[in-house]
């Protein structure tokens, strides 16, 4: 039993230590954002690997500061003793605090653990809303129960390199455009089903010097034709979207905490991160 807690202290640790490296990357603005605007001096670096911790352990703000304090490897990287600590307040009031942006800087930085080839697979896949906001609800005059999120893949190792959050569950084609044209730096081929089937996507992807790989849905005869042509091995790795997305859900649940939308959009974005790093720090 000793030993088994030992290797998990360990994996934590490796964790806290990746992230860390990560969080201390960010934009001056970023950091910014993610800091205590009081000024009592807890980096803004600090509160996003907390925040990931939190999340990396499915536990509560009380919770993961309490053991991160019990955690002498863990103070040490945060440099912090005990008392130190922020207050779960204070924590979670980062996590409203920082924007999008902030997440998708270090979504895209954790992708980067993880070897990329260049062939990237998209999907989408339902998050289910347990205390969405009443508000929002009535001014939307529908209940909305599930947020569709976008998954951008690359191949080589499942990494998370993109993704897109929606309560209006919009139409495929006009969100995988959005997704992979942001990424197009990185992207050499884009693997993706029948809900993508449109040509000015395949174009606009074609003229970003991406090569498409979507399935042609079947109206007549040339369509078998096109779907013919398409490489089976590169098209076959689009299943790793299937695969991460089980992944998630099986590790992380398949529905969000956080009540706003706003939040919801950014808890997701945060577990796709603590995702990559999970993967990197198993291989």
């Amino acid at each position: 039993m000793k030993r088994e807690s030992n290797v998990m202290h360990n994996t934590l640790f490796r964790f806290v230590k990746q992230v860390a490296s990560l969080a201390q990357k960010l934009t001056d603005a970023a950091l910014m954002e993610l800091s205590d605007p009081a000024g009592n001096g807890f980096a803004g670096w600090k509160h996003a690997v907390l925040l990931y911790l939190r999340e990396h352990m499915s536990a509560e703000y009380e919770e993961i500061i309490d053991w991160a304090e019990e955690m002498e490897r863990v103070r040490a990287v945060l440099n912090l003793q005990r008392g130190e600590f922020p207050a779960p307040s204070t924590l979670c009031k980062a996590f409203k605090r920082a924007s999008m942006t902030v997440w998708r800087q270090l979504l895209r930085r954790s992708a980067e653990l993880l070897d990329q080839n260049g062939h990237a697979a998209i999907d989408a896949t339902y998050f289910d809303r347990q205390q969405a906001s009443s508000h929002y609800l009535r001014r939307i005059d529908r209940s909305v129960k599930t947020i569709q999120t976008t998954f951008l893949v690359d191949t080589a190792e499942g990494a998370i390199l993109d993704l897109h959050c929606s309560t209006k569950w919009p139409d495929e084609t006009k969100i995988g455009p959005k997704v992979a044209l942001r990424n197009a730096g990185d992207l050499r081929s884009l693997a993706a089903d029948k809900g993508y089937d449109d040509m000015s996507f395949r174009e606009e992807l074609r003229n970003a010097g991406i090569r498409p790989l979507i399935k042609h849905r079947v109206f007549a005869p040339y369509d078998h034709a096109h779907n013919a042509r398409i490489d089976d091995e590169l098209y076959g790795q689009r299943s790793q979207t299937e695969s991460v997305n089980s992944s998630i859900k099986r590790s992380h649940g398949s529905a969000v905490r956080a009540r706003d939308w706003f939040r919801q959009f950014r808890e997701i974005t945060l577990i796709a991160g603590v995702y990559n790093v999970e993967q990197a720090i198993e291989r």
